[in-house]
């Protein structure tokens, strides 16, 4: 059977290169892939991730290819974003504490939030949370989407997550324990080394935030606790780890090595890679 991929996007501006690179690896793997945005509104893609001539400034060259800002362009104007499900049809709102009748809402939730999960994980493989700055503003606290992610992981599902996509994985977590699901896991995500220190965007807002307003290195680190680590192999190249069920990626030249290893972890039984 075709193996199906659920893509999870910001609507506040994805990375060019890490919706390319995984989508490319699955294509190439002859698998199917659906998108869902937080409302259901199209997602764009950054515009300096499409620019080969942006320069990235901490690294202070170009991270984006002729032909990546080409295959970037090319998938963000196309018709196959056009019409992304939506995560606030699909999975329930889980109701303020001080809501009037709070104990009959939080059991229908329960009930609600149960069946619309698992009907999404019966029907994917795996879950791929594309990063960029968008994720920081709708994706990073979004309940509705931790909900999915701990679907997934309590069906021992894949789940990959690029830059500060990664930040879903270290808020996902179960609320009686209020313990992340990537404590004892080895991930990795943007170091500070990487972190822009004035420039940080969105699509659809007119201001520049200056640095991105949390240092995700920090928080992976934490979230990851003294049994786990955070690896940011600043210098190399590229950083990914698979630490199963997690394929974590740190940044733009990520994204395919990341699509490529999630099909191996799919295909073959990859448990462990990059560390």
């Amino acid at each position: 059977m075709t193996r199906q991929i659920l893509v999870a996007l910001s609507e506040y501006g994805y990375w060019g290169e890490e919706l390319v690179g995984p989508v490319e690896a699955f294509d190439e793997a002859g698998y199917r892939v659906d998108f869902v945005t937080p409302t259901g509104k199209r997602p764009v893609a950054l515009p300096p991730s499409l620019d080969p001539n942006y320069l990235d400034p901490p690294l202070g060259r170009s991270v984006t290819s002729t032909s990546m800002a080409q295959r970037a362009q090319a998938l963000d104007s196309g018709p196959l974003l056009d019409n992304p499900m939506s995560l606030a049809d699909l999975v329930p709102e889980r109701p303020y504490f001080s809501a009037v009748n709070h104990l009959a809402l939080l059991e229908t939730y329960y009930r609600e939030r149960d069946r619309a999960v698992d009907d999404l994980v019966a029907d994917y493989d795996a879950l791929t949370i594309v990063g960029g700055s968008g994720p920081i503003v709708d994706l990073a606290n979004n309940e509705r989407l931790h909900e999915v992610v701990m679907g997934f992981y309590r069906a021992d599902k894949p789940i990959l997550a690029e830059c500060y996509g990664v930040t879903v994985l270290a808020f996902a977590r179960d609320l009686e324990t209020r313990e992340s699901i990537i404590r004892g896991k080895h991930v990795t995500g943007h170091p500070k080394e990487y972190d822009y220190k004035d420039g940080t965007g969105f699509v659809g807002v007119e201001f520049n935030m200056g640095p991105p307003p949390y240092p995700l290195e920090y928080i992976l680190r934490d979230a990851t606790g003294p049994d786990g680590r955070f690896h940011g192999n600043v210098g190399r190249e590229t950083s990914v780890i698979v630490d199963y069920p997690f394929v974590t990626a740190r940044s733009t030249p990520d994204s395919l090595p990341a699509g490529q290893l999630l099909v191996r972890v799919l295909d073959e039984g990859l448990r462990r890679y990059g560390w």
